[in-house]
């Protein structure tokens, strides 16, 4: 049995797109809790980034009690992710940039605002299902295919060697066994724009893309493992990232959410776009946070956690645990568990988590997961076992 994930270099244009509109939205939270913010006080944003050939318009809401540049930043952050010449495709420096920002609407508004809301708390700021996913098959309870391929993105954006532009994507095949236990690296596709001012004689590019494919992922791939690399043959960087192909905000949600595993389901909408009362943002890291910790606490071999919020409403209307039938208990007693030990409203995940914090925006566009984030803490288990009346 053959399954395969896929992600993305942080120059891929629609990251670009999601990493402006993070950058802008930590440079607002910063500059708020330099004026005393505090949750009741907190900014409300929700920006959508489209980025033409040598063009970029941020648009969306905005409601703060402070002033930022957001040209300054859009150009910074383009710059930082390696755009600084037409010849890979995008030029921080010299990008038309339009902005079209109104402020969040007053009907959303009073459902997020504790003083405000007709429940007197902060609700979300929008209806929506979120899920989060954890599984054992790895130390970061991650799916294999997720964590491998991400590490070749990583591979890739660091190895240093001009020759491969910002922008690229990738996938990892993994092949299981009858008992859905992963034996080996099928499969590698990468996908890299070449920067052919730094192509020399002799300089066989996919054998190099190769070396750095293999030795990333050493302990999985075998003699038999195929590799693919630009499979058409050509990709020019001055004809990537928004030179080839526009980037919007929200489009790589199945690279950014488990790589499509299966049963990791996807919901909800853009993430690292919006501000944290908004549950899009909020509850991806919350329910990751609950599923990590049910598998960590072996309560289940897999596990997915789907909630759903009405809009201006602070708690759940539902909470779904699916463990897949490896689940020690059955999964409507580890609902009702879930339900009563984790605060999966706007305000217990914004305080529990530090969203609130303009470095973990900055972090974001990089990787959800797989880094020191608190939602990715293991730190309810005793309780989950105690509830669970597990020893």
């Amino acid at each position: 049995m053959l399954i395969t994930a896929e992600a993305v270099k942080v120059g891929h244009p629609d990251v670009v797109a999601d990493t402006i509109a993070a950058h802008i939205i930590a440079e607002i939270l910063d500059e708020e809790k330099r004026n005393g913010m505090d949750i009741s006080t907190m900014p409300h944003c929700g920006l959508e980034t489209f980025l033409g050939k040598g063009f970029c318009l941020v648009g969306g809401e905005v409601s703060t009690r402070v002033y930022v540049d957001m040209e300054r930043i859009i150009r910074q952050t383009v710059l930082s992710l390696g755009y600084t010449d037409a010849a890979v495709g995008l030029n921080g420096h010299s990008m038309g940039v339009l902005l079209a920002i109104i402020p969040q609407s007053p009907d959303i508004n009073i459902g997020t605002r504790a003083e405000l809301g007709k429940f007197r708390e902060i609700g979300a700021g929008d209806q929506g299902i979120m899920y989060g996913f954890a599984c054992d098959e790895t130390p970061e309870l991650m799916p294999l295919t997720f964590v491998l391929v991400n590490k070749l993105m990583k591979a890739f954006e660091k190895c240093g060697n001009p020759v491969f532009a910002p922008d690229g994507k990738g996938q990892v095949t993994v092949e299981y066994d009858s008992e859905m236990r992963p034996k080996r690296v099928a499969k590698i596709l990468m996908s890299n724009a070449i920067d052919y001012r730094y192509v020399t004689a002799g300089n066989e590019i996919e054998k190099v893309a190769k070396k750095i494919a293999f030795d990333t992922l050493k302990d999985w791939v075998d003699k038999k493992t195929e590799f693919l690399f630009n499979p058409t043959g050509e990709w020019q960087a001055v004809h990537s990232c928004s030179a080839a192909d526009s980037g919007v905000t929200g489009r790589k949600l199945v690279c950014q959410l488990y790589g499509a595993y299966p049963g990791a389901q996807l919901g909800g909408g853009s993430i690292i776009n919006k501000s944290p009362e908004k549950v899009d943002c909020s509850a991806v890291f919350g329910t990751r946070h609950v599923a990590k910790n049910v598998v960590a606490a072996g309560l289940a071999k897999k596990c997915s956690v789907q909630v759903a919020y009405a809009i201006g409403i602070a708690h759940p209307m539902s909470v779904y645990v699916n463990t897949f039938g490896t689940g020690v208990i059955p999964d409507e007693k580890l609902a009702a568990i879930v339900d009563e030990l984790h605060d999966l409203s706007p305000k217990g995940m914004i305080e529990r988590f530090d969203l609130l914090n303009g470095d973990i925006y900055r972090r974001l566009s990089k990787t959800l997961f797989f880094d020191d984030y608190l939602w990715e803490k293991t730190d309810m288990v005793d309780q989950l076992r105690k509830e669970a009346g597990i020893a």
